[in-house]
């Protein structure tokens, strides 16, 4: 790779060994990097062109930086955005993409064989009479995050969202869902059996868990 030198490059080089040469790129690049963040920014070797424009940050407005969350996910950047609803048409999405499982089976009539006759001896097991398909179940754990990283409980605490999870977690009545995982399995409405806000480290922090069943809909004088 050739190195293009200016002529205080060449004599800060000659003056500190040809091995520089190879590192005047590096240094260049990390000058730059620190352009970005410090200023003002005081040169780690007398080479290369320093930028002419230099942004200036504040020292408000860097605090407000440092102490700032990380912004909350719209749903076209999560993966599987996960929406809830009491009646179908006011939705509430997780702020940040939470953890889905979901698993299913099959409920399975069995009996045994009650006596043993020489022309079935060979056979093993029992005798599985009808099945049907069990609910799913469906664990969703997650965070949600306040919008300043410490500070006083009202400005840390995601309090808003918490209390929008916590109507939906106690509602009695079914609770319709949107996630693009839950539609595959045809998954619109569930039923919350058990929920938990575990501890959780850092001051805007709160952490929930959620186990919840699948619920379809039957008409009982014709199913």
């Amino acid at each position: 790779m050739s190195v293009k030198l200016n002529d205080r490059e060449v004599l800060f080089a000659s003056l500190l060994g040809s091995r520089i040469i190879k590192e005047i790129p590096r240094f260049a690049g990390l000058e730059n990097t620190l352009n970005k963040h410090v200023l003002p920014v005081i040169p780690i070797f007398p080479i290369g062109i320093q930028p002419n424009n230099v942004s200036v940050v504040t020292a408000e407005e860097l605090e407000e930086q440092i102490w700032s969350a990380a912004p909350k996910q719209d749903e076209s950047e999560q993966y599987f955005p996960l929406k809830m609803s009491l009646d179908g048409s006011n939705w509430f999405l997780l702020p940040y993409e939470p953890m889905i499982n979901v698993s299913g089976g099959n409920e399975v009539v069995k009996r045994n064989v009650a006596k043993w006759k020489k022309d079935i001896s060979y056979k093993r097991g029992t005798i599985k009479e009808r099945w049907s398909q069990k609910d799913y179940n469906i664990n969703i754990t997650g965070i949600l995050m306040g919008n300043q990283l410490d500070g006083k409980f009202e400005d840390s605490f995601p309090i808003e969202d918490f209390q929008k999870l916590r109507v939906l977690l106690e509602s009695a009545s079914e609770i319709y869902v949107n996630c693009p995982l839950l539609e595959q399995l045809e998954i619109h409405k569930i039923v919350i059996e058990d929920f938990d806000f575990p501890f959780s480290k850092g001051e805007n922090i709160q952490g929930y868990s959620i186990k919840a069943i699948s619920d379809d809909a039957y008409n009982l004088l014709t199913d």
